[in-house]
């Protein structure tokens, strides 16, 4: 059987000739015990986000009810870049009370989402699922699991800003990033991974003692986890108080569809006592990787294949924030099972999320060997008052990626900044193809972590959507502190 998620509105197998409409809206969840008013994005029934079939046109009309101006991106997809939905880049912000059509067709099936992109909006919880099913499964005995989680604050976002501008770091989590993840001789002397240091100190503050050389601020062995402390993290709007409970069938087999549309935190996925068969990144297949902890970084997605024992009871599944306990989730239950209450925070802290998985990941269909045509190093800095830079210019300052129709395009991004940056690239997928300088086919995905502290992944895609597209780090407030580009296609 395949049973659509409590989330969604079953999808329609046949097509459909009438467009969807989906609105940008207003909308009341509880968090913690308290009524919060957040932003959403819901079709008419109620269903928040859309499923729709590979093979199908996105048809949908997009009503903006927000009360203000907003563009939403539509992450994963490959669109005509008009409808990519990047304010200032690919289209017109569409106003309070406006609308816009889209109309472009979907191939290829995969776990996508759909959120903001335009100012803080998407703290406010402006995302959705955006779930492509492939027909070929639709007789395959799976149970479908989709999950959107979120990082959750009862502050404004725009005050949050103002103080990490202002130098108002929330320096809670520092710590040494794996050897994995570091290049060795770039350390500062004297510094320690327990260093008690406001942000202004370690680039944010000054450009002393030729810190800011190469584009951005280094430390090497230090690593900065949060810059924004949250109250909770959520799974579906909802935090481990009252966790949503998907009823499944003991020994049968769930597909968790599980995305990451928190603004700034990088989480891990805990099976707990469960063991997952990891078959896709980003709505891409890559060769299965079995285990119980999958690190998850911001905006990536994990589609994990589960087979449930016979034994009638609940499984919780987990996303924890790095660095820390904090957690949220959903469980699986069997009709009938007793599920317990459940800690909103671990037993122990987790790690840094850092490549450890992404170096182990497989394309299921790797790009073909080619040379590359073109190559770019990107250099990830840093700078005082929250400024956050890709080769050492801000959005509006910089100057785009040059690409041509047929390119073999390599990217190597270089971080010289004491956070790991997750770097989208739009209207495009890409094959990872090396980290730290170690070259390997690795997954094909449109998000990628890029480790803090001279870490460095290279990524390969051929160029065949033209248009001016969006390239920037998906961690909210780095890119409206400037970390964004675009690259363009040459006439």
């Amino acid at each position: 059987m395949t049973t659509a998620p409590a989330l969604f509105a079953s999808p329609a197998r046949a097509k459909s000739s009438a467009p969807k409409i989906i609105t940008a809206g207003k909308r009341v969840i509880e968090v913690k015990g308290k009524a919060v008013n957040v932003l959403g994005l819901t079709q008419t029934g109620g269903s928040h986000g859309l499923v729709m079939n590979a093979g199908e046109n996105f048809r949908v009309r997009l009503e903006n009810r927000i009360g203000e101006p907003t563009a939403i991106h539509w992450h994963g997809l490959t669109p005509p870049w008009q409808q990519d939905g990047v304010a200032g880049i690919s289209q017109e912000p569409i106003p309070d009370g406006g609308g816009y059509d889209y109309n472009f067709p979907v191939a290829r099936p995969g776990t996508f989402w759909m959120h903001s992109h335009m100012g803080l909006q998407e703290q406010h919880l402006l995302a959705a699922p955006l779930i492509v099913l492939d027909p070929a499964d639709a007789s395959k005995d799976v149970q479908e699991v989709v999950v959107l989680f979120h990082d959750f604050t009862f502050r404004d976002p725009a005050e949050i800003l103002a103080e990490l501008k202002a130098g108002g770091h929330d320096m809670t989590a520092m710590q040494k990033p794996p050897a994995a993840s570091r290049h060795e001789g770039h350390t500062m002397p004297g510094m320690t991974a327990g260093a008690a240091m406001g942000h202004g100190a370690m680039g944010h503050g000054t450009k002393s003692q030729g810190s800011m050389d190469h584009g951005g601020m280094q430390m090497g062995g230090v690593s900065h986890l949060q810059d924004v402390q949250y109250d909770a993290l959520l799974a579906n709007d909802r935090t481990l108080d009252d966790p949503e409970v998907f009823t499944v069938e003991p020994g049968g087999h769930v597909r968790l569809r599980l995305i990451n549309g928190a603004a700034s935190t990088n989480m891990w996925i805990d099976l707990g006592k469960l063991s997952g068969k990891l078959i896709a990144v980003d709505g891409i297949p890559v060769e299965p990787v079995v285990g119980s902890r999958f690190e998850f970084a911001v905006a990536q997605r994990l589609d994990i294949l589960l087979e449930l024992s016979r034994e009638a009871t609940a499984w919780p599944i987990f996303a924890v924030q790095e660095g820390g306990r904090l957690r949220t989730g959903v469980v699986l239950a069997a009709k009938g099972a007793s599920v317990g209450k459940l800690a909103e925070t671990a037993d122990a802290d987790f790690p840094a999320v850092g490549v450890e998985l992404e170096q182990k990941l497989r394309a299921a269909k790797p790009l073909a060997e080619r040379p590359a045509t073109r190559k770019h190093t990107m250099m990830l800095g840093e700078g005082a008052g929250y400024v956050w830079t890709l080769d050492r210019a801000v959005h509006g300052s910089d100057k785009p990626l040059a690409v041509r129709t047929g390119d073999r395009f390599e990217l190597t991004f270089m971080n010289h900044t004491t956070m790991s940056h997750p770097m989208h690239l739009h209207g495009h997928h890409f094959q990872v193809v090396g980290v730290n300088g170690r070259r390997f086919a690795g997954a094909v995905r449109d998000t990628v972590l890029v480790p803090a502290n001279m870490g460095q992944v290279t990524i390969a895609f051929d160029a065949g959507n033209p248009g001016k597209w969006a390239l920037h780090c998906h961690h909210l407030y780095h890119m409206v502190g400037g970390m964004m580009t675009s690259m363009a296609y040459e006439a």
